[in-house]
C-alpha cells in the first residue's frame, strides 16, 4: 500500500459534474459559451491522455533528443496559442518577436533552473526536465498573451499621444515608454498575485501533487519555492524581451508610426 488514492473511472467521470455546473450557469445567464466550454473540456481530456502515454514512452527511453523534441513541441504550441488567441490581429514581425521572446526567455530560464538550481544529472532526465519546462513555458505564454494585448491596445488607443511626442522630437522608445511599461506591468501582475496568495489562500499544483504522491511537505515546499521563483524569472524575461522588441514593430525604418 503506497498511500496514493487511485481514481476509478467512475470517480474521474464524477469530476465532470463541475463542467456540467459551469455549462448550466452560462446557459442560465444567457452567455454563449457552452460550445467553447465543451470543446475545451474535450481537448483538455484528450491532450492529457495523449501526454500521459507520451510521458510513459519518454520516461522509458531517456535520450536528450526526445526530451528536447518534446520541449520544442510545447514551444510551438505555446507560440501558436498566443498568436491565435490575442484580441487583435498581429503583424508578421510581431509574431516573430513573440516566437523569439518565448524561445529565448523560456529556454534560458529552463536550462538555468535545470543546471544550476537543481543540478539535474543527467540534464535531460525527462521526469524533471519536461514538467519544469512545461510550467515555465505555460506561465510565460500567459504573460506574453497579456503583454501582447495590452501593448497593441495601448498603441491603438494612445496613437495620437505617440504621434504628438514624435512631432516634438521624442524617439520611438521615449514616445512609447509608458505604453511599454503598462504592458509589462499587466503581464507580470498575475504572477505576482499568485506569489502573494500562495501557501495561505491556496496550495499550488506542484506542491499538492508531490504531497499527494507521498513526498514530505518540507521537500514539496522547497521545490515549490524554487519553481515559483523560476516561473517569475521566466515570465519577467520573456515579457521584457517581447515589449522591448515588440513596440518597434509599430514603426517603420524612418521611425514613423505604421499606418493602422
Amino acid at each position: 500500500m503506497d498511500g496514493i488514492i487511485r481514481l476509478q473511472i467512475w470517480q474521474l467521470a464524477a469530476a465532470y459534474l463541475f463542467v456540467l455546473l459551469l455549462v448550466a450557469i452560462v446557459r442560465g445567464r444567457g452567455i454563449p459559451r457552452e460550445r467553447e466550454i465543451v470543446i475545451a473540456t474535450l481537448r483538455m481530456t484528450l491532450q492529457l491522455i495523449l501526454t500521459g502515454y507520451l510521458l510513459i514512452f519518454l520516461f522509458a527511453n531517456r535520450h536528450p533528443f526526445f526530451t528536447l523534441l518534446a520541449v520544442v513541441v510545447m514551444q510551438v504550441f505555446a507560440i501558436h496559442n498566443i498568436c491565435q488567441r490575442t484580441k487583435v490581429p498581429l503583424s508578421r514581425r510581431l509574431k516573430l518577436i513573440v516566437a523569439l521572446s518565448m524561445s529565448l526567455g523560456t529556454l534560458s530560464s529552463t536550462f538555468y533552473f535545470i543546471l544550476v538550481v537543481i543540478a539535474l544529472v543527467p540534464w535531460y532526465e525527462p521526469r524533471y526536465f519536461i514538467p519544469i519546462a512545461g510550467m515555465l513555458i505555460g506561465n510565460s505564454m500567459t504573460g506574453i498573451s497579456l503583454g501582447v494585448n495590452r501593448l497593441a491596445e495601448g498603441m491603438r488607443s494612445q496613437r495620437h499621444l505617440v504621434e504628438a511626442a514624435l512631432m516634438l522630437g521624442a524617439t520611438p522608445r521615449g514616445a512609447t515608454r509608458s505604453i511599454v511599461d503598462h504592458a509589462f506591468d499587466a503581464a507580470i501582475l498575475p504572477t505576482i498575485n499568485s506569489m502573494v496568495g500562495m501557501g495561505i489562500v491556496f496550495l499550488p499544483g506542484m506542491m499538492t501533487g508531490q504531497i499527494l504522491s507521498g513526498v514530505s511537505p518540507v521537500t514539496a515546499i522547497q521545490y515549490q519555492i524554487a519553481i515559483m521563483l523560476g516561473i517569475t524569472g521566466s515570465v519577467a524575461l520573456t515579457v521584457i524581451l517581447f515589449v522591448q522588441l515588440g513596440y518597434q514593430t509599430f514603426f517603420n525604418r524612418e521611425q514613423q508610426l505604421e499606418a493602422e
